[in-house]
């Protein structure tokens, strides 16, 4: 194996470890973000376990993250919750963090 197929292989290595995390990354997010909204939409216990697995279930819909944001920003519409488009994703943005940190810490 010479060594431009080393680097090769290393590159592959590095970039699927990279998509596993963020796939990990953005599942734990998702559920974040779920309990966080069902906060906001006043369940609780195993009422908030199961919106935030729908949340998480939402984000297979499509590519992208915005199929998480129209379920979130749908369900605020009909429960009357005020919160901005800006407020969501910027609470999306700071749970990535938060999910990522996570994830690198292993908890």
């Amino acid at each position: 194996m010479t060594t431009f197929d080393k680097r090769q292989d290393a590159f592959e290595a590095k970039f699927a470890r990279d998509e596993e995390l963020r796939f990990k990354a953005e599942a734990r997010r998702n559920k974040l973000l779920g309990l966080w909204a069902a906060e906001k939409l006043g369940k609780a216990g195993s009422e908030a376990e199961t919106y935030a697995k729908s949340v998480v279930a939402a984000d297979f819909e499509e590519a992208g993250e915005e199929d998480v944001f129209r379920k979130i920003r749908a369900d605020f519409d009909a429960a009357g919750v005020d919160q901005s488009d800006h407020q969501i994703r910027r609470t999306m943005t700071e749970l990535m963090a938060t999910a990522i940190a996570q994830i690198e810490a292993g908890t």
